[in-house]
């Protein structure tokens, strides 16, 4: 029987798995050193912020695993050996394959800082990181204030759970605006306001310098770069992006460059050995999008993709129109299509914001075509399947403005606002002419 291992399991590997035992009966094993059974990373943060317990993150009861015979290693993978088809853990013990799917996700990023390693400091990725803010920030008494550095997803994250138990923030971001290099500074603007609404310490344009030890090896300072100034602190979350945890592939004669290198397929440059999710790269970028995406729905979609070629349907991995969405505090925000931080030569953006400042939207169109390009929104919920299908059928942005109500989701939303967006947008139509 062919047996089939997977080397993590996070989305990818799990919906691999899943997908792969609906379609047949090979051998499959998920081999995973982080935890005992899948679990939602998104999820994380509502566990410490007391919304759900970690048993809620895992979408399946531990006999599933049993029943769909889906074998589980846990173990720490420190080889692959293609010639031989087999695994080396860090243990020694050796796991055969007849075919291997490496979905082993990313891990945070450090960039050597002084004291990155102490006790007190983490990202929020893992299961462990969530096991030592509990341990170093359980409440504002043990937790007199954190730093967080690195302004993107998981930094605000991390920020939005320390101010849900009341431990005071400071919010290092190296960039001049919030996200902007992802984010329109209209938009940018809006969420860096919001921040500081919320009583958030944000320092713009600033980078960590050092961590400062106290005398038990715990993290009791930081020193920011640009100002020399010691900011006091019991907690400091490093969440400066992540990158493909890759470094145990290095002498695998395997291909890699940051990540595992693929091609459309998602086969890698050995024949029985694939790469899906936040390691794998592509050797050409797929449109507009990066040649890796770490994003939960795009693991999910090439776990299903190698699914079928393993099953015999060989399938090419075709993303679709992209899309995201995210939290800022208490600010939901969607994008959909290509809206960039910083207009392309041929991108036009249309952005309006209402006057309570939490919500907005801007959109992207074509400036010689008019041909709708993309739309971001905050505090506005709308519906993906609508953007996907004018996305597809090429509608110019007239008559996407136009019929915004059919994909709005919250109806009552647009009875106040709809006609204020419509004669914005065609008072900015009139200022282009």
């Amino acid at each position: 029987m062919e047996h089939i291992v997977i080397i993590g399991n996070g989305i990818s590997g799990v919906t691999a798995a899943r997908h792969i035992r609906k379609m047949s009966d090979k051998r499959i094993t998920i081999v995973s050193a982080e935890t005992d059974y899948f679990f939602s990373r998104t999820a994380l943060m509502y566990v410490y912020m007391g919304h759900m317990k970690f048993e809620h993150t895992q979408p399946y009861e531990n006999w599933f695993w049993k029943k769909n015979k889906i074998e589980l290693k846990k173990g720490f993978v420190s080889k692959v050996n293609h010639e031989a088809n087999r695994i080396i853990f860090s243990d020694g013990e050796i796991l055969n394959y007849d075919k291997l799917i490496i979905a082993v996700g990313s891990k945070p990023n450090k960039f050597g800082w002084p004291g990155q390693d102490l006790d007190g400091v983490m990202g929020m990725y893992h299961k462990q990181d969530l096991e030592n803010l509990e341990k170093f920030a359980p409440n504002n008494e043990v937790c007199k204030r954190a730093v967080v550095v690195g302004g993107g997803l998981i930094g605000i994250e991390l920020v939005e759970m320390l101010h849900s138990r009341n431990i005071p923030v400071t919010f290092l971001v190296r960039e001049e605006s919030f996200w902007n290099a992802v984010l329109p500074a209209g938009e940018s603007g809006m969420i860096n306001r919001h921040i500081n609404n919320h009583h958030i310490d944000l320092r713009l344009g600033v980078n960590l310098k050092e961590i400062i030890a106290d005398e038990n090896g715990q993290a009791k300072a930081v020193v920011v770069q640009e100002t020399g100034e010691v900011i006091d602190c019991n907690v400091v979350g490093l969440t400066p992006g992540v990158s493909p945890n890759v470094d145990f592939l290095k002498d695998s004669g395997i291909e890699l460059g940051r990540g595992v290198k693929v091609n459309r397929f998602l086969e890698t440059n050995i024949s029985n050995i694939y790469a899906i999710g936040d390691c794998a790269e592509q050797h050409e970028a797929i449109g507009n999008r990066r040649p890796i995406e770490a994003v939960w729905y795009t693991g999910r979609m090439m776990g299903e993709t190698i699914a079928q070629t393993i099953c015999g349907n060989k399938t090419e991995y075709k993303p679709g129109h992209w899309f995201n969405s995210a939290k800022f505090m208490d600010i939901e925000y969607q994008t959909y299509g290509w809206v960039f931080g910083q207009p392309k030569e041929y991108e036009q953006q249309f952005h309006w914001i209402h006057q309570d400042d939490t919500k907005c939207i801007t959109v992207s169109y074509h400036k010689d075509t008019n041909e709708f390009l993309g739309i971001n929104t905050f505090g506005i919920r709308m519906r993906h399947e609508v953007f996907d299908r004018w996305l597809t059928e090429k509608r110019d942005v007239d008559f996407v403005m136009e019929h915004l109500p059919e994909a709005n989701f919250d109806p009552e939303f647009y009875k106040t606002h709809e006609a204020e967006i419509l004669s914005a947008y065609k008072k900015s139509q009139l200022q282009t002419a």
